[in-house]
């Protein structure tokens, strides 16, 4: 390399802020010179290396699984019904997966039974079915004479309702049962992390797609 050639990479090196050894500007395999000026940390910029709408794209973006939203694969979800449907919940990721046979229909966030209240794991089927307005008869909200909520995360075995009050217990929408002692999937609040008292909260923008698509004998499947 000439001198000429050489003097002109400097000045533009020197013009863009850094410094370029002349070994690296000679030839391959030579590290570049630290940029003594740079005083600010430069912070990477993650790019997602699959094509946006795929599954794998969804499962790539730096808020999965804490994220709220929904992968939804349009057409095996069109052709999921109640006899070709089943559901793999999965606790450590606090995401449950709708499947029409081994095709992956939808996957949504859900909140399980928290530390108290563990999630039971293993293998189990709907059971039964509600629709509209079913109520815990264990948890749920107490009321004082005035209709004050007095306790909104009551037990109703142990916790004292007063006087003149009155439990009611907590809405479960789209009620699946999974275990005759009170453990099923239904409509709730889901936060980002293991919340109720066992059951399996489920977003209500999906929930009633996972009801519609489920019937009793449906098997679900809770990993730890």
């Amino acid at each position: 390399m000439n001198k000429h050639r050489i003097r002109t990479l400097l000045i533009k090196s020197l013009l863009l802020g850094s410094v370029v050894s002349l070994a690296t500007s000679c030839g391959p395999g030579a590290a570049p010179t630290p940029n003594p000026n740079q005083v600010k940390p430069i912070k990477a910029v993650y790019v997602n290396p699959f094509k946006p709408g795929t599954y794998q794209h969804f499962t790539a973006l730096p808020e999965y699984p804490k994220t709220y939203k929904v992968y939804k694969n349009g057409n095996v979800l069109a052709a999921t019904n109640e006899t070709n449907s089943k559901i793999i919940i999965d606790l450590s990721l606090q995401r449950a997966k709708l499947y029409n046979g081994n095709q992956l229909a939808m996957d949504y966030p859900i909140s399980s039974g928290n530390s108290k209240f563990p999630t039971r794991t293993g293998n189990f089927s709907v059971l039964e079915k509600v629709p509209a307005e079913k109520r815990s008869n264990l948890y749920g909200k107490i009321y004082d004479a005035e209709g004050n909520v007095v306790n909104s995360n009551a037990n109703k075995a142990v916790d004292p309702i007063p006087e003149g009050g009155r439990f009611e217990g907590a809405l479960m929408s789209n009620w699946m049962r999974l275990t005759w002692d009170g453990i099923g999937m239904h409509r709730g609040r889901v936060p980002r992390y293991p919340a109720s008292h066992g059951c399996i909260r489920t977003p209500g923008s999906v929930v009633k797609i996972v009801y519609n698509k489920v019937k009793i004998g449906t098997p679900v499947t809770v990993q730890p």
